[in-house]
Formats: C-alpha cells, sequence, structure tokens
C-alpha cells in the first residue's frame, strides 16, 4: 500500500516538474526579465547597497532583518544535501542549470517581493505584514486562491521542508562508527524536535533576532572552508568546469531519462535551495519597512545570489575538485563529507555535521515564521488563539522528529510536490499583477535619476491608495 502511494506520489512528481513547472518558471522569469531589462543584473550594485541602508526612524523591521529572515529559510540543507544529490543522481551539468534558474529566478523574486510591499498592511504596533495571500486577495480579488496559496504553503514549510531537513540532518551522522540506522535518527530526532520547540516559545521576533547572528556567520564559515578544498584541488578546476558544460548540453542523455536528468534535477534542487517564485520570500519581504517598494524587491535579489551564486556554487565546486566519485550510494551528505575529507580528513565530516546543524535549526526557525503568517490569514487576519498555536507547534515538532526516521527519496517528493503547488499558484499571479511592478520600477529609476531618495505614491503608478493599507 504505501509502496502503490510512494510511486504515484513519484509519477505526480515527474510531471509537475517536466513539462509544467520548468515551462511557467522559465517563462514567467523570462518575461519579467526582459520587461525590467534584467534589473537582477543591471541594478545589482543598488541591490547591494539598499542591504545597508539606514532603517528609517521607529522601524520595526529593517530591509536588512527582512532580507535575512528570508535567507535564513533560503540558506539550508539544500545548499549541502540538495547539491550533493543533484550532482550524484543526475550528474554535474545539474550546477549549470541551477545557476541559469538562479539568474532567471531573481528576477521572479523582484517581483513578487515588489508586490508584497506594495500591497501589505499595517499592525496595530505599526509593523506590517504581507505577502502572496494577500496581494491575491486585494488586487486579484480571489480570495478562494488566497486560502489555497496559504494551505499549500502550510504544507511546504510546516510539513514537507521541515520533514526533509530534518532527514538531511541526521543523515550527516551516517559516516561516524558510532551510527546505528535504527537508533541514532531517533536520537536526532528528538534533540532537534526538542531544540526548534524550545525556541518557539519565543515567537517571531525571537525568531528574527536569532536568525540575523546566525546567518551571516554560518555562511561565511561555510564558504571559507569550501574555497580552501576548491583551492587546494586547484589543478582540477579546469576540468571540473569542461565536465559541468559537457554534462549539461549533453542533451542525448538529459532526453533519454527526463525525470531524472541534470537540467530536471538542477531545477529542482535549484528552486527547493533559492525559492526564487515560490512565494514565500515575499512573506519575510513584507515586513520590511521602506519609503518605497522596490527597494526591498532590490533586496531580496541578492538573497537569491547569496544562496545559489555564492552557496551552492560552494558545495558543487568543493565536491567536483575534489575528484570524489560521486553516484546513487553517497548522494546527498556523504559526497560532501568525502569531499572535504580530502583535505581535512576526519575534521571534514565533523565540519559539515556542524554546518548542518547550523543550516537545519535556521531553516526550520524560518520555516515556521513563514506558516504563522498563513495562519494569520487564515484565521481572517486575526492572530490565532495561544491554545491552537501550542497545539500547531506540536504537531510541528512531531513532523521534525518523524521526519528524522523518513527515507531519503520520500522526503524529497514530498517536499517537491508542495513546493511545486505554492509555485503554480504564484507565479501566474505575478504574471497577472507584474505590470504594476513594471510602473513601480520606473517610478522608482525616475526619481533615482532625480537625485531623489525614493518615495512611494500610488497615485504614481495608477493605483488608488485608498485601496492600500500601508500606502494610504
Amino acid at each position: 500500500m504505501f509502496d502503490n502511494i510512494v510511486n504515484a506520489l513519484n509519477k505526480l512528481n515527474d510531471v509537475m516538474y517536466y513539462p509544467v513547472l520548468i515551462i511557467v518558471l522559465a517563462a514567467g522569469g523570462l518575461y519579467f526579465s526582459v520587461r525590467t531589462r534584467f534589473v537582477q543584473l543591471r541594478m545589482l550594485r543598488e541591490s547591494c547597497r539598499l542591504i545597508m541602508e539606514k532603517p528609517k526612524e521607529g522601524a520595526k523591521v529593517s530591509s536588512f532583518q527582512a532580507l535575512i529572515v528570508s535567507t535564513a529559510s533560503r540558506v539550508g540543507t539544500g545548499n549541502i544535501v540538495g547539491v550533493s544529490t543533484a550532482i550524484c543522481l543526475g550528474g554535474p551539468g545539474a550546477c549549470f542549470w541551477m545557476w541559469l534558474m538562479c539568474i532567471i529566478g531573481a528576477s521572479s523574486a523582484f517581483i513578487e517581493s515588489t508586490l508584497a510591499q506594495i500591497y501589505k498592511r499595517r499592525n496595530k504596533d505599526g509593523s506590517c505584514y504581507g505577502g502572496p495571500a494577500y496581494y491575491i486577495e486585494q488586487a486579484l480579488k480571489k480570495p478562494l486562491i488566497s486560502v489555497l496559496f496559504c494551505i499549500f504553503l502550510i504544507a511546504t514549510y510546516a510539513f514537507g521542508f521541515n520533514l526533509l531537513c530534518s532527514f538531511n540532518l541526521q543523515s550527516t551522522f551516517s559516516v561516524y562508527s558510532f551510527y546505528n540506522e535504527n537508533i541514532t535518527p531517533i536520537i536526532i530526532g528528538i534533540i532537534l524536535a526538542a531544540s526548534v520547540g524550545f525556541c518557539l516559545l519565543g515567537g517571531g521576533k525571537r525568531i528574527i533576532s536569532l536568525t540575523e547572528k546566525i546567518v551571516p556567520f554560518m555562511g561565511i564559515a561555510y564558504v571559507i572552508i569550501s574555497l580552501i578544498v576548491i583551492f587546494a584541488n586547484v589543478t582540477n578546476i579546469p576540468g571540473m568546469f569542461a565536465l559541468i558544460f559537457k554534462d549539461a548540453f549533453d542533451f542525448r542523455s538529459i532526453f533519454g531519462g527526463l525525470a531524472g536528468s541534470c537540467m530536471v534535477l538542477g531545477i529542482k534542487r535549484g528552486l527547493y535551495s533559492n525559492e526564487a517564485g515560490v512565494g514565500s520570500a515575499p512573506n519575510a519581504s513584507a515586513s520590511a519597512e521602506v519609503t518605497h517598494p522596490v527597494k526591498q524587491g532590490l533586496v531580496q535579489t541578492v538573497s537569491v545570489y547569496i544562496d545559489t551564486i555564492l552557496l551552492c556554487t560552494a558545495t558543487a565546486f568543493m565536491c567536483l575538485s575534489s575528484g570524489t566519485a560521486y553516484n546513487e550510494e553517497v548522494s546527498g551528505a556523504v559526497y560532501v563529507q568525502n569531499s572535504i575529507s580530502t583535505v581535512f580528513g576526519s575534521a571534514g565530516p565533523i565540519f559539515i555535521t556542524v554546518a548542518m546543524v547550523l543550516f537545519a535549526f535556521t531553516t526550520l526557525l524560518g520555516n515556521l515564521y513563514y506558516v504563522d503568517n498563513a495562519l494569520i490569514y487564515l484565521n481572517k487576519k486575526r492572530q490565532p488563539s495561544k491554545k491552537f498555536m501550542a497545539g500547531f507547534y506540536v504537531a510541528c515538532v512531531a513532523v521534525i522528529f518523524f521526519g528524522a526516521l523518513m527515507k531519503m527519496d520520500f522526503a524529497w517528493t514530498i517536499a517537491d510536490i508542495t513546493m511545486g503547488f505554492m509555485t503554480l499558484i504564484n507565479i501566474p499571479c505575478c504574471l497577472m499583477l507584474s505590470g504594476q511592478v513594471f510602473a513601480a520600477l520606473k517610478d522608482y529609476e525616475k526619481q533615482k535619476k532625480a537625485g531623489k531618495d525614493p518615495a512611494f505614491h500610488a497615485e504614481d503608478i495608477g493605483l488608488d491608495s485608498s485601496e492600500l493599507s500601508f500606502w494610504d
């Protein structure tokens, strides 16, 4: 019975990504890129400047803090295990397709985050909130679609991603002599679930504070160690690039087994890692207090690059330059640990385990920050009762525990499917509303050219300010 369910889910997963999601992501991203004149590349310098822009006086959440929360969810076990799995199962060419989808997808991240800013709402305490559910309801007048999006968001971040994140973490312990496949996953599951449960008592503000401190440290440390391994194997780099591009354009191999090809796996794992267009990051973007929606849209493109171009590439280059064998048997954390061991010996796997603990922990907390927003929306824009939230968090903690006991294929399939449904709702909605973002971008650039600090007025892009909650 269970095998039949798994097979059915795998078939759904295959069809969802090819041809449906590949076409939707590519078409949407290319359209956004062309219409914004590749804003994700053209205004990259401005995006980086905005990250450190001083927040407005009295701001509850700064642009930088919102970036960190979204990056906390993006940067996670997928940067290590996801990349490794794509290479081991699909081939080195998966790296190229990750890069391509990152650049194209960054335009989708700009669109969705700018929309979240335009249609964000104000809390009684002065803070702001929003996301796809709000711009779908308010701009498209489709409340049922908003509800459906929130349901898939909860299924993705409270269930699918957390299930997978927990599994990925416990898998890093499989290289150690003390690992017992019947006992160790249970122990790790208990420790991880208990730790996350404790932190959840602090609520959303604590999540922001915690991730702001941990994310930069873990990202920088991981990149430095990766660079050491890469430079230690510098003579292998030319051959590594040749291998990546040769495999990426081996179309006979790709179309011979498309569902498991480097192209599809690269797109799947790239989307899982950077979440561009999925509709998750806008929930954090809407909380930032900026003078113009385009500012946060530009900032969020940087988060996509940090995730894929920096961290995913660091993993890929570290593994491929090491010359370590890659195959299905070592897919996941083991391949990365074997690669780092070529330079750091037995200390290498320990570092990866520590990195995975930090990545997993911040990812789990960041995921549940998004879920809180979805629950508030479903509860008629009100914070659910403490009793309900306590029960919900218990359920989330249980998912984290059972995730450590899952099989790899099942964990990845569930995460891919739930994320896919979110994307299939969000991207078409962004396409329908993209005209407003194009107008906002034009307005922003016009004010910048005049030497002003851009300030947003709804009328300037053809919207009625009375219809907007925050910008009226």
